[in-house]
């Protein structure tokens, strides 16, 4: 299974999301979609994207709707995509939460950008570095990508989550219950041993590489501990 950051669509026209499956395929992210406020609020709820794309011109509900609903219990970036073009429209989506605001006809590679800067952005206003190196491993965060000397390496969405909670406190201890609640949705049921499979597959993916030492560190009975960027 791939790393892809998920992107969320929100778009009732069939074109513009096919084509925009293939432009955001074709930059290794994972493309959802939703037809109407409905879809995409369950979506965001359920499957969680890393960033939404969202059209205002909704069949069931106006799409500034959607915006403030999302802002109401959401910070996941979101980016007006509209045919709304005039001023008033883009300050008034910006200023309901928007991240950015593009408006149709658009070009591939502009919106490619703009969704580059707004998961740079999100991740910065959170405090976390978007790019964790340490010796031979390197976890690009915007992309979710993940090398080991250079290689690619392949993790399971529940990997890269736990590998991602590490990277994002890499030098600090976190504890078995806080690894839980971040990985798996603060389901406290979940068995520490549960956990210490995970670390230990994490571990046979990531090395030791090339002499170094192991880059997830465990402090007995407490958690674990990523060895911090250099």
């Amino acid at each position: 299974m791939t790393n892809a950051v998920r992107v969320l669509v929100v778009d009732d026209e069939k074109p513009i999301r096919r084509l925009l499956r293939t432009t955001l395929q074709a930059q290794d992210y994972d493309m959802l979609e939703a037809a109407t406020a409905a879809e995409a609020l369950d979506s965001v709820r359920r499957e969680r994207p890393a960033l939404v794309i969202l059209d205002l011109g909704l069949p069931d509900r106006d799409g500034l709707d959607v915006l403030r609903e999302l802002r109401a219990e959401s910070a996941v970036p979101v980016i007006v995509l509209s045919s709304r073009d005039f001023e008033a429209a883009k300050v008034q989506a910006l200023d309901e939460g928007a991240d950015d605001y593009v408006s149709k006809p658009f070009g591939s590679e502009e919106l490619m950008a703009r969704i580059r800067a707004a998961l740079r952005h999100r991740m910065q206003q959170q405090g976390a570095r978007p790019l964790y190196r340490s010796g031979p491993l390197s976890v690009d965060l915007i992309h979710r990508r993940v090398q080991l000397g250079g290689d690619d390496v392949h993790l399971s969405p529940k990997e890269y989550a736990l590998l991602e909670q590490l990277v994002l406190h890499a030098g600090k201890v976190l504890t078995h219950r806080t690894l839980i609640e971040a990985v798996w949705d603060g389901d406290l049921q979940t068995d520490v041993q549960y956990l210490r499979i995970y670390v230990r597959q994490l571990r046979q993916k990531l090395g030791p590489c090339h002499g170094q030492p192991e880059f997830i560190q465990t402090e007995a009975g407490v958690g674990y501990r990523l060895r911090a960027a250099d």
